[in-house]
């Protein structure tokens, strides 16, 4: 059975729950599905201040070495000024070890993301997550307009 991590990072629970929504798709497709978060790096105040959403049914991920035991990766973030946020991006910058030993490659990719305004950024900030997937040696999947 296809393994399929649904990886995401949401401020405000938007991103969270389109991340529930890919994860059904794939599971009525017939996959074996995860939905993990990266880690939150914004500082407590900032979280608190912002009314950042915390509670969660999902874990956080173990770390850049829990990616090799799927076979597709679908990451979703918010925009953030263009492109995604620092905590994603955070999370991509640790990854350079599986980067260098190739252990991504071949996997195939996904990305989403939502913002809360027309051209906030959603493009670039698509273009970005895919630009990290493809470094590492993923293989971009996307829908046709059919």
């Amino acid at each position: 059975m296809t393994k399929v991590l649904v990886l995401y990072y949401s401020s405000y629970g938007h991103i969270e729950q389109m991340a529930d929504a890919m994860a059904q798709g794939a599971r009525d497709a017939g996959a074996q599905v995860d939905v993990l978060r990266v880690p939150e790096t914004a500082p407590d105040a900032v979280v608190k201040a912002a009314h950042f959403k915390t509670d969660t049914a999902h874990d956080v991920i173990a770390g850049p070495e829990a990616l090799k035991a799927y076979d597709a990766i679908i990451v979703g973030a918010p925009t953030r000024f263009g492109r995604m946020p620092g905590q994603m991006a955070a999370f991509w910058d640790t990854a350079g070890g599986l980067w260098m030993s190739g252990a991504l490659h071949g996997k195939v990719g996904g990305a989403f993301t939502s913002t809360a305004t027309q051209h906030g950024g959603q493009e670039t900030t698509l273009l970005g997550i895919i630009t990290n997937l493809l470094h590492f040696g993923l293989t971009i999947v996307g829908l046709d307009y059919g």
